[in-house]
């Protein structure tokens, strides 16, 4: 106990920064998925993408990322195991934090997309088998994630796969394509609406004093859908109908109309990644925080603070400033060619994903949500659509990120235990 009271004050400005830095990578690397899609169709700029990233990215990690917070604060590890040793705890978030994040710093800069959620929970396995013994690792949730990393893939690869197919058979195999857009996009509009307006009044408007019922929700979720139904019905009217030569169903604007859609897809993906993804930053921060406060004391859970959330989409928006750019390029543009149709079916799919997943408390990894979407977009085209080589790589990197991340958690455990114990 006495290693907490000593100590408790470095501590926490310790997993305050390496929070900052862990969520830091999160914007480096992991915001290309929400906004990938968006810049690779040429419906947004770079320019506009980050704005958009750096308002919903924020909001999304402030008014929804508690739910997740608290599965990988409480899941991967059993606090009981804890109570004797709670600056065990300590050591091991701190040294988790940093190696995800010295992880995520290397592949930005080799520009691989790799996902966050593997680098911190092989980080927090690499430090509990390390330190605490097997019997310390939750393995039921670590399965549980393990199994949705192919669930979530899978998951988005098939809505988008469905999305896509939709809009080719109501709109472009339509006698007049630009009509048909401008009759079923407004469908469209609503759904982004409300699955973003969904995730919010359930589970994120706890952290700002209002906590609203299902039926409340699903009732002001719907007015919400429709309100940006009829956003999008304004913008859609200032949408021409030239036919311009280089567009490969004949009415450049149909995919037009796609791109005004985009902007509503790409708020909703980076709304979804900050309210998932801020757990991979603010959990281990949570739960040192919670120990330092109660004086060693390890708790199964404990909220969240506000300002802790906070931080973590402070860290996620000047990730993605200073060093998003890079890696939204190579996303955008790699795994297949896309337009504002296709672009937009893989980010609603993936959004529709991620949303859920953050409802219902599951970390999932983003980046296999949003390569699993844009793959069923891609299949919806053919396997000749798909560049194969660049998702070998993207699958490879995945593959050494859980390793790289448990090696790094192991060598700064031991180094904190050295330096504090």
């Amino acid at each position: 106990m006495s290693i907490i009271a000593q100590y408790g004050d470095i501590f926490i400005l310790l997993a305050c920064a390496f929070g900052f830095f862990m969520a830091w990578g999160v914007g480096a690397n992991d915001v290309a998925n929400a906004m990938g899609t968006s810049v690779g169709s040429k419906a947004i700029t770079i320019k506009q993408a980050i704005l958009i990233a750096v308002i919903f990215e924020f909001l999304g990690a402030w008014l929804a990322g508690g739910e997740v917070t608290q599965t990988i604060r409480k899941g991967i590890i059993d606090p009981a195991l804890l109570q004797d040793d709670p600056q065990l705890l300590v050591y091991g978030m701190l040294a988790s934090l940093l190696a995800a994040a010295t992880w995520l710093l290397i592949a930005s800069m080799r520009g691989w997309p790799v996902s966050t959620t593997h680098s911190i929970v092989g980080a927090i396995v690499g430090f509990a088998m390390a330190g605490l013994g097997l019997e310390a690792i939750g393995w039921t949730k670590v399965s549980q994630i393990a199994a949705s990393w192919v669930v979530s893939p899978l998951m988005s690869g098939t809505i988008a796969f469905m999305l896509f197919k939709s809009v080719q058979h109501l709109i472009f195999e339509n006698r007049d394509p630009l009509a048909a857009a401008k009759r079923y996009v407004p469908m469209y509009v609503f759904l982004v609406g409300f699955i973003v307006a969904m995730v919010t009044l359930t589970k994120g408007l706890k952290h700002v004093g209002l906590d609203l019922g299902f039926g409340e929700s699903l009732l002001y979720a719907i007015v919400l859908g429709f309100g940006v139904m009829l956003l999008g019905g304004l913008l859609e009217r200032r949408v021409g109908t030239e036919k311009r030569q280089d567009d490969t169903f004949g009415f450049g604007g149909v995919e037009r109309v796609f791109g005004v859609l985009m902007l509503f897809t790409a708020c909703a993906m980076a709304f979804a990644h900050g309210s998932n993804d801020v757990a991979n930053a603010v959990g281990p921060l949570a739960a040192v925080i919670s120990v330092v406060n109660s004086n060693g004391g390890v708790e199964g859970a404990s909220l969240v603070p506000w300002w802790v959330l906070v931080l973590g989409g402070g860290g996620i928006v000047v990730g993605l400033v200073t060093y998003g750019h890079k890696v939204i390029a190579t996303v955008g543009t790699g795994i297949t060619e896309l337009t504002p149709s296709r672009g937009f079916a893989a980010t609603l799919a993936a959004a529709t994903t991620v949303v859920l997943a953050s409802g219902t408390g599951l970390p999932i990894s983003t980046t296999h949500t949003l390569v699993g979407a844009v793959l069923g977009v891609g299949l919806a085209r053919g396997m000749a659509a798909l560049n194969l080589r660049v998702i070998g790589t993207i699958v490879m990197s995945w593959l050494i990120t859980l390793p790289a991340g448990a090696g790094l958690a192991i060598m700064f455990f031991f180094m904190f235990k050295g330096m504090f114990g």
